[in-house]
């Protein structure tokens, strides 16, 4: 099946980041295999039993060197925060997203009207540059920005204000333009339950603007 210019250009923008991200995981298993591989020295050479643990109220467990795991370096910030998931209040911050690794977005007519990938908790949305959707297009600013993106900044901020969610898992989102052209919309912090009505809303968004553009 042929593919225009842009797609593959997108996809080959697509594939550079998994490569990123598998060298990424690779250097991260060696880093946690040398971790383990010092735990289980330091285990032996206290002559640690698996009856050891077995029951800690029965007698303090033999003196260990403590061992501190360490830390995934934090993904350098790409976006501003603004807004976030909308967790219970005694629960953790949104789990990540297991779909499709990309999901096209067509029209009801199977026209290609965008491409939506994963990046751990981030949505990138590349619209297809043929149909050159503008951000002065309606219903782009003022259903998908103002009525989809701005509501849930808002119950996200809420919900930072009572204290049930932290202000680094609020939801946010960048839209990367040139000029008035949409490239790409970039989303963070997005829950199963959001990802639903923003695969809904930007399909359905994008369409309406491209039969506008096709229109006009």
């Amino acid at each position: 099946m042929s593919q225009d210019p842009e797609k593959m250009k997108a996809m080959i923008a697509f594939k550079k980041r998994l490569e990123d991200q598998l060298e990424k995981l690779n250097t991260e298993a060696k880093e946690i295999q040398a971790t383990l591989d010092a735990v289980n020295g330091i285990l032996l050479t206290t002559g640690f039993k698996r009856g050891d643990v077995k029951d800690a109220s029965a007698g303090p467990a033999p003196a260990m060197k403590e061992v501190v795991l360490p830390k995934p370096a934090a993904e350098p910030a790409k976006l501003q925060t603004q807004a976030g998931p909308a967790p219970s209040s005694a629960a953790p911050a949104a789990q990540p997203i297991e779909q499709e690794t990309v999901i096209p977005l067509k029209a009801q007519n199977e026209e290609p009207l965008a491409l939506m990938y994963f990046e751990k908790q981030q949505i990138h949305v590349m619209p297809d540059e043929s149909k050159k959707f503008s951000v002065n297009t309606p219903p782009f600013s003022n259903f998908l920005v103002e009525k989809v993106f701005a509501k849930m900044q808002e119950k996200d901020k809420e919900l930072v204000r009572l204290g049930q969610l932290t202000p680094d898992k609020m939801f946010s989102y960048n839209i990367v333009r040139e000029g008035e052209l949409i490239r790409e919309i970039i989303i963070k912090n997005v829950d199963e339950e959001r990802l639903k009505e923003l695969k809904s809303s930007i399909r359905w968004t994008l369409e309406k603007m491209y039969e506008k553009i096709k229109s006009a």
